[in-house]
């Protein structure tokens, strides 16, 4: 397994230890349902991740005209479950949307230690 992949199979990881810890320590100042938002956008973080990353791997395989279709198809699809999840949480729990905000949003922050990682790694630049 390369590097690059082995990134790409943990950050999904680190996108639900994140949140957890996030949901755990939101705990001491809100709302344990407040916590579990935090959770469930870090799960539904972590999960759109892995559905990217898999889809475009096999779309990739295809050839250039199929993988320019199925990868407008998965990214459409993607974009409105993401929409309909949304929707759901603003229309059942509104005042919770920002918590489940703070979970999605760790994919950012993974995002970001990753990059820092990959540059302070000695020799990984070297070719």
């Amino acid at each position: 397994m390369t590097p690059e992949e082995k990134i790409l199979h943990r950050i999904p990881l680190e996108i639900l230890v994140l949140s957890a810890v996030i949901a755990a320590f939101s705990l001491l100042f809100l709302a344990p349902l407040t916590s579990l938002f935090i959770l469930a956008g870090g799960a539904v973080s972590a999960a759109g991740f892995i559905w990217l990353r898999e889809s475009l791997g096999k779309a990739l395989l295809r050839g250039k005209k199929d993988a320019l279709r199925s990868g407008i198809v998965f990214y459409t699809l993607r974009l409105v479950l993401i929409i309909a999840i949304f929707l759901i949480i603003i229309f059942l729990f509104p005042k919770k949307i920002l918590a489940f905000v703070a979970g999605f949003s760790t994919v950012i922050l993974v995002f970001l230690a990753e990059g820092f990682r990959t540059l302070v790694q000695p020799g990984q630049w070297k070719n």
